[in-house]
């Protein structure tokens, strides 16, 4: 098992030294301006010659780079289904509040997944939910029927999120890859994490908690749904009671360093993978990694283009892998 991973890993180590590190952000970070931003990551190899100057078409270029380097170690693609839930659950979200509401192209739909956009319109307008996969039937039907009948799309909302919570466990309960295991486990804790927090805010019911957060190991819906009600001291006193104790610290400093701290504590989930040669567990790490260097560079772009402070910006930034 392990020699079919030997020249993946090693692939990956020679793209790994491309990764962007603390610093290379804090490079980016200290350009003057947003233009400045663009001509720093085309200098290194953001993009192509169409995307040029072009921000959205220069990150969307580089999640494409990351499944063209996958395809070809020619490693079986549904060992990556965990990372490709979220988009697919998004599609069917957007393809739902489009048919029932009648609206178009307000939704935006990612087509670099099994169920591409236009498939997954035509599946919801015809109400042949059969032809999704089983783990997407039963929430499609009940989103599309809640839509239509309600018009709540928070409600809708919460049912194919909750769904794609409970996939992404299921994946990793049958992956062999600790990785799989471990990255389904921290992501779904998050999740649930930052619902009772959002939920504490808003002042939503137990009932919206218990509906909206899934099931997972490392921490126990019942008991973080309740301190929610209790108030966000109540969360992070829990919270310290369990794995998640950096999320409590964050939560005392500033809703960024929280969003931050979400974002970070996938990464170290990770990055004991950089120390492995023999297994998966190093391309997928990468494939999580090369995600979170684009989503903050999106974040940095954007403060860029609405003129924050750089202080403000760094503030924002994600741990990077390497």
């Amino acid at each position: 098992m392990s020699e079919q991973y030997t020249y993946a890993v090693a692939r990956i180590r020679a793209l790994e030294v491309a990764l962007f590190s603390n610093s290379t952000i804090d490079q980016l970070i200290a350009c003057q301006d947003y233009g400045q931003c663009l001509q720093f990551l085309e200098e290194k190899g953001w993009g192509d010659a169409e995307s040029s100057g072009n921000a959205e078409a220069i990150l969307n270029r580089e999640e494409e780079k990351i499944w063209q380097v996958v395809r070809e170690l020619s490693i079986d693609m549904d060992n990556f289904d965990v990372l490709s839930y979220p988009k697919l659950f998004h599609n069917l979200k957007a393809a739902i509040k489009e048919v029932c509401t009648e609206e178009t192209n307000r939704h935006i739909f990612y087509d670099d997944v099994s169920i591409p956009g236009n498939v997954m319109l035509e599946i919801v307008r015809e109400k042949e939910f059969f032809r999704l996969p089983a783990n997407m039937q039963h929430a499609a039907e009940e989103a599309y029927e809640a839509l239509l009948h309600t018009r709540d799309g928070q409600l809708c909302d919460v049912i194919i999120d909750r769904a794609a919570l409970e996939a992404i466990y299921e994946a990793g309960k049958n992956a062999k890859a600790d990785i799989i295991r471990d990255y389904a486990e921290s992501t779904v804790a998050v999740a649930d994490i930052k619902i009772a927090v959002r939920s504490q805010q808003t002042a939503k019911t137990i009932d919206f908690m218990k509906r909206a957060m899934a099931e997972c190991q490392s921490v126990s819906v019942d008991q973080l749904s309740k301190a929610a009600l209790n108030g966000m001291d109540a969360i992070r006193d829990y919270l310290m009671g369990t794995a998640y104790a950096g999320g409590a610290e964050a939560l005392a400093e500033s809703p960024s360093a929280f969003e931050r701290w979400c974002d970070n504590r996938i990464i170290q989930t990770i990055s004991p993978q950089k120390y492995q040669a023999f297994t998966i567990g190093p391309v997928i790490a990468y494939v999580i990694a090369r995600q979170n260097e684009i989503k903050t560079v999106r974040i940095i772009l954007s403060g860029k283009l609405n003129e924050l402070p750089d202080d403000s910006i760094r503030e924002r930034v994600r741990e990077m892998y390497v």
